[in-house]
C-alpha cells in the first residue's frame, strides 16, 4: 500500500534497550540467564497504586482489570531478596553508571550533575515490586543520518525485567535470572519522517554502544521499543522490535492501520450510528442444536453464548487493516486480554466456524439488529464472557474517535497486537530508598580520557592508515575483535589484510560450516600468527590448522598431526619440476595460461606446506621455460 508519509504527518522516534555486561543494578547478583530447574517458587499479586499526585496511571488500571496471578522461579545463584522485594535495593550499580555515561558521551550527550532513581509503576508481573526503578543520566545527544541531525533525548540506565517462561487461565508465570540486569535506555526524539531512516539510527547507535566493549551481545540483549503516529491518528508505543529488519516493515504496517481506523470513523460517520449500548444478552438457547464444535463445548461444559449488537457497523468487522488483520481482529484481541477468552465470532464472518446461516438469521432476530447492525458473540464461562463483550464495546465506542493511544507488542511479520493504553504522567514518582548519586566533573573527565574510538573513525583508520579494503574495514570497525586486531598488527610483522580476514572472515565461515569456533582462543590465533610470520607455516593452511584447534588440541600439536610444516623451497621447486614435466600436452594446449590449469595439481601435491602465490610463481617460470 502506498503512502504519502509527508502528507499524512508521519513522525517516529524509538527506545533502544541494551543490556550491559556488569552485575545487577541494585545488587551483585551475576546477571546471567539460567535454564535448570528453579530453586524456589514464589506466588503474588500486584495491584496499582496511587502516585504522589493522587492519580493512579491507566496502563495500570488496564493490568489490574486482568485479574492475573503471577509465579515467579527463582535461582538462588542468580537470584538474591532484592529481587524477590523483601530487601531494600543496594547502592546503583558504578560500573553500570559508567558505562552509561561513556555511552552517552560517545553520543555527544550531555551528562547530569546529580543522578537521581525513579520508580515507574509496571504490574504486568515483569517486576515483583509492581514498579520499575530507572535513572536518568544524561540528555541532549545527537547522531547525524545522511545530512539529518537525530536528537537523541534521553539516557537512562533501569532495571530489565523478568523473563516470562509461560501463562495459562490462573497464573503467568516469570523467572527472575534477567530482573535487574543493568539496561541502557537510549530515547530519541520523534525527528523520523520515513519508515526506512530509524532503522539505519538504530544500527549505528546499535555499533557505537558496542564500540565500549562492555555491552552484552546476543538475541534479546538489545531490544527497540518505536513510536508512531501520523496527523489525525495518535501514538502508538510498538514494544519489542528485536530485529532491525522488521523496523521499517513495523512503521509501514503501523501506518496503514491507523489510515484504515481513520477510514472506519469516516464510514461511522456516514451512517451516523449512534455509540454501542452496553447490553449484554444471552443467546445460549438459540445454539442448542448447532454443529459448532467449538460452541458446542462451551455449552456442554456448562458455559453459554453471549452477545451484543454493534449498530451501523456491518461490514467494517471484517475491514482488513493490516495483511491476516482485521478490524474484528482488534476487537478479539481486547476480548482476549480483558476476559481472558478465546476470542470472539462476529456476523462479518458468519456463517463459519459450524455455525449456520439459519442460526445466524436468528441471532440478527434475537438481537433485533438490521442489516446495518453487526453481532459480536462470545461462548465461554457468563463472567468472561461478559467482561469480554465490554471490552469490545468499548474498543467499538473508541472507533468513532479514530485511532485510540495504545501500547502494541511487535510481531514476527510486521503486525502489531494490544497489549494496554499508553501510560500517563502519573507513572513515574521519587524512590526513597536509594539517594541521589553526585555525578562530578573528575568522573566524566576520567571517562573522557579513556573514550574508544567510534565504528566511523576506526573504519577511517584501518582504510587510510592500515591500508584495508573498504568492505574489511567495515566489518572489522564493528567487530568485538577490533581490539585484538590492533595488538595483533601491532605486536606481528604479518600482513594486515590477511590478519583481518582470519578475524572477521575465516572464523564466521568456519562457524557456518559448523566449527566450534569459540574453541580458538585469542591466544591460539596469535601462535597462529607466528607461525606464517616466521614462516614456519603456508597461509594456506591457516583455514586446516583452525579447524583442527577446534577441536581442543593445541596449536603445535595440531602443526604436527596435520604436517603442515613449510616445505624448504628446493623441495617445492622439485615438485613444480615434476609436474611440467608430467603435463606437457597440458602446457602445449594452453602456452603460459597453464599456470592457472596446473594450481589445483600443484597445490594437492604441496598439501598446504607452501603458499598458493610462491607455487603459481614457481609454476609461471618453469612453464615460460618449458615454453621457451
Amino acid at each position: 500500500m502506498e503512502m504519502n508519509y509527508e502528507k499524512l504527518g508521519l513522525k517516529v522516534g524509538f527506545e533502544i534497550h541494551q543490556e550491559l555486561d556488569t552485575h545487577k543494578l541494585f545488587c551483585e547478583c551475576p546477571s546471567e540467564l539460567r535454564d535448570e530447574d528453579p530453586d524456589i517458587t514464589v506466588k503474588r499479586e500486584l495491584r496499582p497504586t496511587e502516585s504522589e499526585m493522587g492519580e493512579i496511571d491507566p496502563a495500570a488500571l488496564a493490568e489490574a482489570a486482568k485479574s492475573k496471578k503471577f509465579k515467579y522461579e527463582v535461582h538462588q545463584s542468580s537470584n538474591c531478596l532484592v529481587e524477590l522485594d523483601e530487601e531494600p535495593p543496594h547502592p546503583l550499580n558504578e560500573e553500570a553508571t559508567d558505562i552509561a555515561l561513556e555511552s552517552a558521551l560517545l553520543l555527544n550527550a550531555n551528562p547530569a550533575d546529580e543522578a537521581h532513581v525513579m520508580r515507574k509503576t509496571v504490574i504486568d508481573g515483569s517486576n515483583t515490586t509492581g514498579f520499575q526503578r530507572t535513572v536518568l543520566l544524561a540528555t541532549d545527544g545527537s547522531i547525524k543520518i545522511d545530512d539529518s541531525e537525530i536528537q537523541l533525548s534521553t539516557f537512562c540506565i533501569e532495571e530489565d525485567a523478568a523473563r516470562k517462561i509461560e501463562e495459562d487461565e490462573e497464573y503467568v508465570k516469570f523467572r527472575l535470572d534477567r530482573l535487574g540486569i543493568p539496561l541502557l535506555e537510549i530515547a530519541t526524539a520523534p525527528d523520523f519522517r520515513d519508515p526506512k531512516t530509524p532503522a539505519e539510527a538504530a544500527e549505528r547507535i546499535g555499533k557505537i554502544l558496542r564500540a565500549t566493549g562492555k555491552v552484552k551481545r546476543g538475541i534479546g540483549t538489545i531490544r527497540q521499543d518505536v513510536n508512531v503516529s501520523i496527523e489525525d491518528g495518535s501514538r502508538q508505543e510498538i514494544k519489542g522490535v528485536q530485529e532491525l529488519s522488521l523496523i521499517e516493515t513495523v512503521i509501514e504496517r503501523e501506518v496503514q492501520r491507523q489510515v484504515k481506523l481513520l477510514e472506519i470513523k469516516e464510514e461511522l460517520e456516514k451512517r451516523d450510528p449512534s455509540k454501542p449500548e452496553n447490553k449484554i444478552h444471552e443467546v445460549t438457547s438459540l445454539f442448542e442444536e448447532t454443529d459448532s464444535k467449538i460452541i458446542k463445548k462451551n455449552i456442554s461444559g456448562q458455559k453459554g453464548v453471549f452477545a451484543i449488537k454493534l449498530k451501523g457497523f456491518d461490514g467494517l468487522l471484517g475491514k482488513e487493516l493490516l495483511p491476516d488483520h482485521r478490524f474484528g481482529t482488534e476487537l478479539s484481541q481486547y476480548a482476549k486480554t480483558f476476559g481472558k477468552v478465546n476470542g470472539i465470532f462476529h456476523t462479518d464472518e458468519l456463517p463459519k466456524f459450524g455455525i449456520t446461516k439459519k442460526e445466524v438469521q436468528k441471532l440478527e432476530k434475537e438481537m433485533d439488529a438490521s442489516k446495518e447492525d453487526a453481532v459480536v458473540i462470545i461462548a465461554d464461562e457468563e463472567n468472561k464472557a461478559k467482561k469480554g463483550l465490554e471490552a469490545v464495546i468499548n474498543r467499538a465506542k473508541e472507533a468513532f474517535e479514530g485511532v485510540p493511544e495504545e501500547t502494541r507488542r511487535a510481531l514476527s511479520n510486521g503486525n502489531t497486537e494490544y497489549m494496554r493504553p499508553l501510560p500517563g504522567s502519573a507513572r513515574m514518582y521519587v524512590e526513597t530508598d536509594v539517594p541521589p548519586v553526585k555525578i562530578t566533573n573528575e568522573r566524566i573527565s576520567k571517562i573522557e580520557e579513556n573514550l574508544p574510538e567510534k565504528p566511523s573513525q576506526k573504519k577511517k583508520r584501518y582504510e587510510n592508515e592500515v591500508g584495508l579494503s573498504k568492505e574489511l574495514a567495515k566489518q572489522l570497525s564493528t567487530s568485538k575483535k577490533s581490539s585484538f586486531f590492533d595488538e595483533v598488527i601491532e605486536e606481528h610483522d604479518i600482513d594486515p589484510t590477511l590478519a583481518a580476514s582470519v578475524i572477521v572472515e575465516k572464523l564466521s565461515e568456519l562457524k557456518g560450516e559448523g566449527i566450534q569456533v569459540e574453541n580458538i582462543s585469542d591466544g591460539n590465533l596469535k601462535e597462529v600468527f607466528e607461525l606464517v610470520e616466521s614462516d614456519k607455516i603456508s597461509k594456506d593452511a591457516i583455514s586446516s590448522l583452525l579447524e583442527e584447534v577446534s577441536k581442543d588440541i593445541s596449536v603445535e600439536d595440531a602443526v604436527e598431526s596435520l604436517g603442515i610444516s613449510k616445505m624448504e623451497k628446493d623441495e617445492v621447486d622439485e615438485i613444480i619440476e615434476d609436474i611440467v614435466k608430467e603435463k606437457e600436452d597440458v602446457i602445449e594446449e594452453k602456452g603460459e595460461k597453464a599456470a592457472n590449469a596446473l594450481m589445483g595439481v600443484a597445490m594437492g601435491r604441496v598439501k598446504g606446506k607452501a603458499d598458493g602465490e610462491t607455487v603459481h610463481d614457481l609454476l609461471e617460470e618453469k612453464i615460460e621455460k618449458r615454453l621457451d
